[in-house]
């Protein structure tokens, strides 16, 4: 399991999906999401991926996008993935889990084990799933359920899992997140905070905690390159989506801050942790 605090380990590889047209179309209409500028959404898509390949150093694995499937790029709600193993979610909405499928090929080509959802009452989004590198937090949300989160506990046996309740409409990874291997940043909102409150409650660890004005701003992926010699990353939303923001995101001395932009991705619901999946051990080819 490794040595405490260091379960969030060197990462290799980051999976993306392309944006499609229909998420700007009638398709996202119909799926009560605000019309947003495509072009923008792209643009801030591709810079994200930029950073994860250039800035961040890891192999990025970009799946096409596909017209049927309008919130394809929100790829981070479709698999919960630590060291080899890969849970694949069953989603809470039936439109979302044909999105699956090609997350699914593509963690099996990298080698991951895969592991299936069957039940049928269980629904899990990813990015109500925290890892802390020393244990997991499910969010209890509209989204997942308390048999999507036990089978996250029957996946990660290694691993303590403990429940919380989140609520607001977000997923638990949009109030809360981790700035550092023993740090945990959180959202201003009382949700928020209460969601941070259940974790001190839960946990055997001792966590540091930041609190951030923004909610969104504590959706953010604490990396740990693969390259050796180069200092942790924290990918975080910048000061054009977020700038009350920053000021708090500098007090995490420990890191290397590298921001990106979601604002208009965000309009669709997508979260920074929404748009990827990063793997934190290298896959066995």
């Amino acid at each position: 399991m490794g040595k405490p605090g260091e379960g969030l380990g060197r990462c290799s590889h980051a999976l993306i999906r392309g944006v499609p047209e229909s998420l700007a179309s009638g398709e996202g209409a119909a799926a009560g999401l605000p019309a947003l500028d495509l072009a923008k959404a792209q643009r801030e898509h591709g810079v994200l991926g930029g950073k994860l390949r250039q800035r961040l150093g890891l192999q990025l694995v970009e799946l096409p996008p596909e017209e049927s499937l309008p919130l394809g790029p929100l790829l981070g709600d479709t698999a919960v993935i630590q060291g080899d193993t890969a849970l694949i979610t069953r989603p809470w909405s039936p439109a979302r889990r044909p999105e699956v499928d090609g997350v699914r090929k593509a963690l099996q080509d990298l080698g991951l084990r895969i592991v299936e959802m069957g039940d049928e009452n269980a629904t899990l989004d990813g990015t109500d799933v925290l890892f802390t590198g020393r244990e997991f937090f499910v969010g209890l949300s509209k989204w997942t359920n308390h048999r999507g989160a036990e089978i996250v506990a029957d996946t990660f046996r290694d691993f303590a899992v403990s429940t919380v309740p989140v609520t607001s409409t977000s997923h638990l990874r949009g109030l809360c997140g981790m700035g550092g291997p023993r740090t945990v940043v959180a959202g201003s909102s009382e949700a928020a905070q209460k969601a941070v409150r259940a974790m001190a409650v839960l946990t055997d660890h001792p966590y540091a905690s930041l609190t951030l004005p923004d909610d969104a701003a504590a959706d953010c992926l604490f990396l740990r390159p693969g390259q050796p010699g180069l200092p942790p990353f924290l990918l975080h939303r910048g000061g054009g989506d977020l700038p009350n923001s920053q000021e708090a995101l500098q007090k995490l001395s420990d890191v290397t801050l590298v921001p990106v932009s979601c604002s208009e991705l965000e309009k669709a619901g997508a979260g920074l942790s929404s748009l990827c999946l990063v793997l934190s051990t290298r896959p066995h080819n």
